[in-house]
């Protein structure tokens, strides 16, 4: 399994998108990024809230006590006013065929657990046997969320508490769902003394998944994820955020790199942590101040355009997810030449563990490599420093007699055995020898 590669509507549109637009979004995928990789559409959080959209517009991004749309076994659906192809009980299927139609993925998020107001309500869940058990009976009023009030945990230790994810799953199997990330569990940061509180929630998931008969990604958000917990990340998840949520500030990116380099050795077979979004071209409609008009909603990434070819180059290299943040459809030229570049893509394929070679803390260059099974090797330049920087990168002489060469990525040419370039600040360059 290669790292998963897609889009992702919350960096651009918060908790505001419709289907229209996730269509647009997916339509512009097949027609000019589906052919190097990139293949999931995924719709970011709040999907069920039918007034998301007008909250979000007065500045609430989260709506304390909403009553979003659920089904008859507290299961949350698609907003119909926001999604109009799920009216009448089909859900997401139909959004998720027309996905599948042009040959992408379908994903979705959601909080871990389950609705505070159906647990309140006493509300009915689905279960094996056709008992009837409630919302309360599996929730867990002592774990929520700091950030959004949606959800109480599910509590492993209730009897039925599998059913309650065995029936959210299930759905979703129905619907053809492919990527599900969930949120407030990587990281439960409302208990810092336990920070991965929601463990077994985790294991219960990874059992609903696999008891719903159909392959999903399984995204676990927002990190950063604990390191102690690796081997458990690893055994019950495909991808786990090593990061809060990331934006286009060079402070974030150039900590990434101690997060990466910490994280270097627990990537593959079917295990990716996760660097979140990649922040670029235009951000930010959904978080425009109340009254803004529409011509000024969101920004332009605070990103250079070498910050950005560093951010995709270290994803790559390091063989984190890739999935995008823009509205896919305003992308310019430059952006979607570094999505479309066949050979730094083929970074992020390499089936080898990569390694960083000297460490971030102490140096203004951090060198990345790999080796691929069929003899040949990347390198990665990255100058973390505010200076211009010096580098000399030379060929054995054994690999040059043999015929080896400097092949750089970027400019997608071969280059002379030795090679002496200068880096900018915030800047790189990425070979394969």
């Amino acid at each position: 399994m290669q790292p998963p590669m897609g889009w992702n509507s919350y960096d651009y549109y918060n908790t505001m998108v419709n289907e229209e637009q996730v269509r647009a979004n997916a339509e512009y995928m097949a027609a000019n990024l589906k052919a190097f990789g990139w293949e999931y559409v995924v719709i970011d959080i709040q999907w069920s809230d039918p007034d998301a959209g007008a909250r979000n517009a007065e500045g609430i991004q989260y709506i304390p006590f909403s009553r979003f749309c659920i089904d008859e076994y507290s299961r949350q659906i698609p907003a119909p006013n926001r999604f109009p192809s799920s009216s009448d009980g089909k859900g997401f299927k139909p959004l998720a065929d027309y996905i599948h139609s042009l040959g992408l993925k379908f994903g979705i998020h959601i909080m871990r657990g389950i609705p505070r107001f159906a647990a309140h309500d006493h509300l009915p869940i689905k279960t094996h046997d056709g008992s009837a058990v409630t919302a309360d009976m599996v929730a867990n009023p002592y774990s929520v969320s700091r950030w959004n009030a949606d959800m109480y945990g599910v509590d492993a230790s209730r009897p039925y508490a599998q059913d309650y994810y065995d029936s959210i799953f299930e759905l979703y199997s129905q619907w053809g769902v492919d990527f599900v990330k969930v949120d407030d569990i990587c990281n439960t940061n409302m208990y810092p003394r336990a920070p991965y509180s929601a463990e077994k929630e985790i294991e219960m998931m990874a059992k609903a998944i696999e008891n719903s008969g159909r392959a999903m990604v399984l995204s676990l958000s927002p990190g950063p994820a604990v390191i102690e917990k690796a081997h458990h990340y690893k055994t019950f998840a495909n991808m786990w955020r090593i990061t809060d949520d990331f934006w286009d500030d060079w402070k974030l990116l150039k900590a990434m790199f101690e997060r990466c380099e910490v994280w270097q050795t627990h990537t593959g077979n079917g295990n990716w942590p996760d660097c979140d979004m990649l922040p670029m071209n235009r951000l930010g409609w959904g978080w425009a101040a109340p009254g803004t008009p529409e011509k000024k909603r969101g920004w332009f990434s605070k990103f250079t355009k070498e910050e950005t070819r560093t951010m995709i180059t270290l994803w790559c290299i390091f063989r984190a997810p890739l999935m995008i943040g823009t509205d896919l459809p305003q992308l310019d030229k430059f952006n979607l030449s570094l999505l479309t570049n066949p050979e730094i893509i083929e970074m992020d394929k390499c089936p080898n563990q990569a390694e960083q070679v000297n460490s971030s803390c102490h140096d203004d260059i951090v060198v990345w490599r790999n080796f691929t099974d069929d003899g040949h090797a990347y390198y990665a330049y990255f100058n973390l420093s505010e200076e211009p920087q010096t580098i000399r990168m030379n060929i054995d002489e054994s690999l040059s007699a043999n015929g080896a060469v400097i092949r750089d990525l970027w400019k997608r040419k071969d280059l002379k055995p030795s090679i002496k370039f200068t880096l900018q600040p915030h800047a790189c360059r990425a070979f394969k020898i």
